[in-house]
């Protein structure tokens, strides 16, 4: 698991309650109810109008990912495949059908199998990029819904504030009061803003790096399973994926 998108919500929630504490106030006057009802479930809502029940399914089941996903090494893939392709070029393709017992990583698995069967390279290629494209596509729908309802809950805090701030026109009767009501009117506000750029914002800019790193993972994969499938030297195997890799997954191992 890499601790990225936890360790950074915590410290920006961190830094706006030192803040508060520091102007001396209390956690308790940003814990209302009804603008935390209001921003979290307007923001929701207006999010899953904007698509299919589907794909508001599928962001929820990806929240998890958000926080918990992690991606293999791509060193660590490279040296696998080329361990492959080794038992290859020395006992052959079939061989490789015991050694897929040890393979941990279901598309490389699945991407070995294709190969055993005798399956034509190009369409080997297709069938496996085919999969690439659809969880790319996938992931775009997920990450797009917690980037709506960041630039949804901004707007729907105003909205909240409004409503307070009716409220308050409606007791100009009573100013002992006032100073009371304006600012709780004005935390829906807060609430807009800080769930958009902690929370949804940054939820959704996660999950497009994760897809980034995972369909790259599946390309390296694809690559493998054709110069092994080709009966390639093992060095040569490594030297192509290694050039593959490329900046991205350098990123990724810093």
């Amino acid at each position: 698991m890499d601790p990225a998108t936890i360790a950074g919500i915590g410290l920006a929630f961190a830094s706006i309650m030192f803040l508060i504490f520091e102007e001396g106030g209390s956690i308790t006057e940003i814990l209302l109810p009804g603008p935390i009802v209001l921003v979290f479930g307007g923001s929701i809502g207006a999010a899953m109008a904007g698509g299919m029940l589907k794909d508001s399914l599928g962001a929820l089941k990806s929240l998890q990912r958000a926080f918990l996903g992690k991606v293999t090494p791509p060193d660590a893939l490279v040296d696998s495949i080329v361990k492959l392709a080794e038992k290859a070029r020395r006992e052959g393709l079939l061989a490789l059908e015991d050694a897929m017992k040890d393979v941990e990583d279901p598309f490389l698995r699945k991407g070995l199998q294709l190969a055993i069967d005798g399956t034509d390279s190009d369409e080997l290629h297709d069938i496996l990029e085919a999969e690439v494209d659809a969880k790319r596509k996938s992931d775009k729908v997920s990450s797009k819904i917690f980037s709506d309802m960041g630039g949804y809950a901004p707007t729907i805090g105003i909205i909240g504030t409004c409503l307070g701030l009716v409220n308050v026109l409606k007791n100009l009767s009573e100013p002992e009061s006032l100073g009371h009501m304006i600012a709780a009117a004005f935390v829906a506000t807060l609430w807009g803003i800080m769930s958009a750029n902690i929370l949804f914002l940054p939820i959704g800019n996660r999950l497009k790096r994760l897809s980034e790193l995972e369909c790259a993972h599946m390309e390296l994969v694809i690559a493998g399973i054709i110069n092994i499938q080709a009966g390639a030297n093992p060095r040569l195997v490594a030297q192509k994926l290694r050039s593959l890799m490329g900046t991205s997954a350098k990123a990724e191992a810093a």
